[in-house]
């Protein structure tokens, strides 16, 4: 297991890196102001999920892959905007997410179930997380206790609680605004805020290239 100094600073470093508002914060607050609270929190936990099997995979070497190939980067990286993009469509028509109450945001557990499944996706495609978890996970690796993968494991775990903790704090924050703004014409202006924001990241990962 890594040292103690080692798991502190990686416990510093994660919050440092996800404080500061990424594509994961705008994924969860446009889903927060389209859909509400509820929706928001299981967004920013299955979205964490997502990130974290992309931890377990660049453990195993995927993310080398992805580092080496341009053709696999392209892949995983077209499918993750595209997704975004249809996420964000997907909003900007849905009416009855638009209008729904507090008492019908609780949804069905099969409701959860798909706004999780969606998160978790969106977690997933991206490239990049890959990359960054090859290029932070091991710096934090002690190469004398054990194995590397079983470290990578456990530290992308610590990552993943974490930022999902803090992308639940934003997801209420934004939620709470929505909560303040029930007027039908404030929330179609929330409504393809948060739809258009979906769209808008789902091109600007398009366009991104590898570091």
């Amino acid at each position: 297991m890594p040292s103690t100094a080692q798991f502190l600073a990686f416990i510093v470093a994660s919050l440092i890196l996800i404080l500061i508002p990424g594509p994961s914060v705008m994924f969860t607050v446009s889903r927060a102001l389209v859909y509400g609270r509820r929706q928001a929190v299981l967004t920013a936990w299955g979205n964490a999920s997502g990130t974290f099997l992309a931890s377990a995979l660049a453990a195993v070497g995927l993310g080398a892959l992805i580092q080496e190939s341009a053709v696999a980067f392209a892949i995983v990286k077209y499918a993750g905007a595209a997704y975004l993009v249809y996420l964000g469509v997907k909003a900007l028509r849905d009416r009855k997410g638009l209008m729904a109450g507090p008492e019908e945001e609780s949804g069905s557990p099969k409701r959860a179930l798909a706004t999780m499944a969606e998160g978790f996706v969106v977690g997933l495609l991206n490239p990049k997380t890959i990359l960054f978890y090859l290029a932070m996970l091991p710096q934090f690796i002690n190469t004398e206790s054990g194995s590397a993968t079983a470290q990578m494991l456990l530290l992308g775990a610590i990552f993943a609680a974490l930022a999902a903790l803090c992308d639940t704090v934003w997801g209420l924050v934004a939620s709470a605004a929505r909560e303040v703004l029930r007027r039908p014409r404030a929330k179609r202006v929330l409504n393809r805020t948060g739809g258009t924001a979906l769209i808008g990241l789902g091109i600007a990962a398009a366009a991104g290239e590898r570091a």
